[in-house]
Formats: structure tokens, sequence, C-alpha cells
């Protein structure tokens, strides 16, 4: 029996150990879950009925110490996504063992899956990432929400690539100063980010979405999608070849405005998911 229903399943990424899918959800950070949702054509609210360990041999690329389950479970929500599900999902999830050899109990647990479906097979899914299901919680799902409203707005924040350009030009006054900074995109789309000296006031910076530089422009709010898109993905140092600035000091001050820039986004933390994931 267990072979025909393996037939048409379609191996998911593993899980961390026991006690980390446990707490995975509670431990995610903002970054974490961007990430995993940003990937996932669909992120789905289920309840588990039931799992079925696969043979080892029928299990390629099963890390020692893991079981690969098959899983059923009842769908209960789309709460991201547009493709049609049915009231019951299979798919399968790599999880450690535990010191008697056995697979943790799923059965009945509500979880939220990051997955894509499988062309061809309806009803099955393919996690996402190695921590692609998470047990369920209202306050996991209050997270989750306005992180795929803003993946699906249509101001949605660029990816960006990299740092094109910066120049750090002296002001009038002594101690006045500007520093452009103007960030590559994936889709070409224009991002730059101004930073402001003046004599007797706090440095201030902010960002431009778009073709018109704004020196009153803000600094994003931490997490959310434009902090996420900064913090995550600009260089630890200004490129050397990105600076423009021909004066050693007007250098040295791009330099350190960039610097100034990644100490108020502050880190892009990680727990369950790495980078190379996102």
């Amino acid at each position: 029996m267990a072979a025909s229903l393996f037939a048409g399943a379609v191996p998911a990424l593993s899980q961390g150990p026991v006690s980390e899918a446990i707490s995975a959800a509670d431990r995610a950070t903002y970054a974490d879950l961007v990430g995993l949702a940003e990937r996932s054509d669909m992120v789905i609210k289920v309840e588990i009925r039931r799992q079925i360990a696969v043979e080892p041999e029928r299990a390629p690329g099963l890390e020692p110490g893991f079981t690969r389950l098959y899983i059923e479970a009842r769908t209960l929500a789309l709460i991201s996504g547009s493709s049609a599900l049915g009231e019951s999902l299979v798919f399968l999830v790599d999880v450690p063992l535990n010191a008697k050899g056995k697979p943790e109990k799923y059965k009945k647990r509500e979880m939220i899956l990051f997955a894509d479906q499988v062309p061809g097979r309806r009803g099955s899914v393919r996690l996402t990432g190695k921590q692609a299901m998470l047990d369920y919680s209202p306050a996991l799902e209050a997270r989750l929400r306005p992180i795929l409203t803003d993946l699906a707005g249509r101001d949605v924040a660029p990816l960006i690539s990299g740092i094109g350009d910066a120049l750090a030009v002296q002001g009038t006054l002594v101690g006045e100063s500007e520093t452009q900074i103007f960030v590559e995109t994936k889709d070409r789309s224009p991002v730059s980010i101004t930073v402001l000296r003046r004599p007797g006031q706090p440095i201030s910076w902010g960002v431009s979405w778009g073709e018109i530089i704004d020196s009153a422009a803000r600094a994003p709010a931490r997490e959310t999608l434009r902090w996420y898109r900064l913090a995550c993905s600009l260089p630890d140092s200004l490129p050397s070849s990105a600076n423009l600035a021909r004066d050693p000091e007007m250098r040295r001050l791009a330099e350190a405005d960039y610097r100034f820039v990644l100490e108020q986004l502050g880190q892009c933390s990680r727990v369950i998911t790495q980078a190379d994931e996102a």
C-alpha cells in the first residue's frame, strides 16, 4: 500500500532537530519569514492527518539521523497564493529522529506550509525550504499577514543587487556635507540613499524609491519590506570602485556615511534559514 502512496510524492527539504522544529515558529525572525514567503507560491494552513515513514532506500539524499515522512494533511486555509487547492494535500518532509529512533508525531497538529504546487500532480505540494513547515499559532499568522500583503503589493520594494555609485560633496558651511549612494536593483528601478550632515545637528539619512531624489526622504522602519531589502542585501562595505569622490577626505566621508547607514539599519538576523535560501 505504501508504495502506491509514495509514487506521486515529491521530496521536500529537511527540517532541523526536533527541539528546533517545535520552537522554530517562535524563534523565526522577520528576515526568516520574508525569505520563506518570498520564494513560495503558497502559504497554507493545514492540519496533519496522517504520516508514514518512507523506507530509507526510497529517500535519496536523506541526512543521517533523519527520516522522510509522507504527510497527508487537511487544507484549512490558503493564506497566500492563487492556486486552487483541494480539501487535502500530500507532501514529503525530512524530520529528525528522537532518542528512540522515532520521528515526532504530527497527527492533529496545525501547521503553516511554505510550498509550491507540483505540476501535473493535483493535491501534491513541495515545501520550499528546510524550515518550510512551522507550527501554526495566531501569533505566527499575525506576523505573516503584513509580510504577505507587502509582497503582493503593486509598489513592492525591488530586489537589491549592489551599489552603483556613491559621491560625497562638501556644503557651504564647515561640517556640512551630503552623500548620495545609488543602489543597483535587479529590475533596474532607481533607489538612492541620501546622508546629510549639518553643523550642530544629528546626521540624517533617508531612501528615495524612485527617479526623484528627495533630500527629505526618510529611513525605512525596521521589520518592513523596504528595511529588509536594504539590511539583508547591501554589501558590508562601500565598494572602492563605486566611490566617485576624487578628494581623499570626501572618499573617506562617503565610506563613513555608508557605514553609518549600515549601523542604522542594523543586522539582518536569520535564525531558522540561511541567506542563500532567500
